[in-house]
């Protein structure tokens, strides 16, 4: 992953479907506008590493057999690609070790019905959890908005911004 300056911020810059880790407490890791995609942000206590995937989509089986294929942009493949990524940081990749926040998985479009994309992610991540014996220690998921997620690796702080509205955290 690419490490870009803002301001006196150094920060990993993650894009829909892109996922990155750090053991670094002087790195942020930040995604910009989640709609209905979800934010899997995962804190590694004993060795200080964290590490967010941007999921748009709850199972890789729709990628429709492409064989450009980007992991972290499905739940069922995000999550074990993240926990790879972060073993490179002396993580031990195992969720139970974990600390799990989620946001995202909002309802952007009126009448998705049976299609609202954000439910469904939000559901197919927690699937992947409770598989592993995990549930997030917070989440702020659903509603109607936008958010922009920044992970903090120094406080475990999750950061949440939306036009309009005053940042709040998780």
């Amino acid at each position: 992953m690419k490490v870009a300056g803002f301001g006196s911020e150094k920060v990993i810059l993650l894009g829909i479907g892109d996922y990155g880790a750090t053991g670094d407490q002087t790195i942020k890791i930040k995604t910009l506008a989640l709609g209905s995609c979800v934010a899997v942000v995962l804190l590694d206590p004993r060795v200080k590493v964290a590490g967010m995937v941007h999921i748009a989509l709850p199972d890789s089986q729709l990628q429709g057999g492409r064989k450009e294929f980007k992991p972290g942009y499905f739940a069922d493949t995000g999550i074990p690609v993240l926990l790879q990524e972060m073993r490179k940081f002396g993580s031990s990749g195992i969720l139970r070790d974990m600390y799990v926040k989620l946001a995202g998985g909002a309802r952007v479009i009126r009448g998705e019905g049976v299609l609202d994309i954000g439910r469904r992610n939000i559901a197919a991540v927690k699937a992947i959890l409770k598989e592993n014996g995990v549930r997030p220690v917070a989440h702020d998921v659903g509603n109607t908005i936008s958010r922009t997620v920044t992970v903090e690796l120094k406080t475990g702080i999750v950061r949440l911004s939306c036009p309009g509205r005053d940042d709040w955290f998780i």
